[in-house]
């Protein structure tokens, strides 16, 4: 730009001084006039350029920040994906052992499931067992009922005897007239005999522990009979065995299966305030039970 303002000034000064001719005049007139023009021209595109210059630079600076926020995400978002990595690597391996872990418990759980379904199986088929065997037992248990009442008939019309069923247990009760004279321990002859048929109908329940109960009122022994029997309670407890002693003897029942107690006036089944209540309280209890685990009679 200086270079063409040098040329302006040439050209002024020889104007000035008429070295010229005209129509050379005229011509650097028309010179400088358009080299004035295109230098004004090349002033603005020069300024044009300058401007946007400084406009790329601010651009550029933009560029340049814009880069770097990007090049420290970038970093950021590598960071990330390591993490990332390494978390779904460590998840793998948890899942890896969780599912081992899993399917050992699984193996486990369908192994009990296979043990369990066999224990119901062995249970169902006791269940049934047992249900056959309390069948057998219930039609023994009423056999065994009706042969008493129809072999004891007479005794149970006179009430002497009662029969009687309840949770499985059969209980003949016997007044003590019928077996014993007040008291005494002995058995009389008509007791033998009701004893006897008794005990022939017991011996064929094979499968049940009897029980022999002796029972008195509360009047106290007298005391000519209190050396041998010092309370009702001996007296109940010697009728019971004797009892036993003939059941086994005669009748051919297993002792293991017998068993004789005595409760004295301790149980009463009727009042004592009155004759016929002790009447009734004085009494022999033949009960029939399901045989205790362990017992080893036939």
């Amino acid at each position: 730009m200086k270079k063409f303002a040098r040329w302006g000034v040439l050209l002024l000064c020889l104007l000035a001084t008429g070295c010229v001719g005209k129509s050379t005049y005229q011509s650097k007139v028309e010179e400088a006039t358009e080299l004035s023009t295109r230098i004004a021209d090349l002033q603005a595109r020069m300024e044009q350029l300058e401007e946007d210059r400084r406009e790329a630079l601010n651009q550029n600076s933009t560029l340049e920040r814009k880069l770097a926020d990007a090049l420290e995400k970038k970093s950021s978002l590598n960071q990330d994906l390591l993490r990332a990595r390494a978390n779904l690597d460590r998840s793998e391996k948890a899942l890896n052992a969780k599912d081992a872990e899993t399917g050992r418990i699984i193996s486990e759980m369908r192994t009990r499931v296979d043990e369990l379904e066999i224990r119901n199986r062995e249970l169902s088929r006791e269940v049934e067992r047992e249900r056959l065997a309390r069948q057998a037992r219930l039609a023994q248990m009423k056999s065994t009922y009706d042969e008493l009442v129809d072999k004891l008939e007479n005794e149970i019309e006179r009430g002497e005897i009662t029969i009687s069923e309840l949770q499985g247990k059969l209980t003949v009760n016997m007044v003590e007239r019928i077996l014993f004279d007040s008291g005494k321990a002995d058995i009389k002859d008509k007791g033998l005999e009701v004893l006897s048929r008794v005990g022939q109908i017991l011996a064929e329940s094979t499968d049940r522990d009897i029980r022999v109960e002796g029972h008195t009122d509360n009047i106290p022994i007298s005391p000519r009979l209190q050396e041998k029997f010092p309370t009702n309670w001996e007296l109940s407890t010697a009728r019971a065995t004797n009892v036993v002693h003939f059941l086994q003897k005669t009748s051919k029942i297993a002792p293991e299966r017998l068993v004789s107690c005595g409760y004295g006036p301790y149980r009463p089944v009727e009042s004592n305030d009155t004759a016929e209540g002790r009447t009734q309280n004085r009494r022999i209890q033949i009960v029939l039970a399901p045989a205790e685990p362990g017992d080893s009679s036939p």
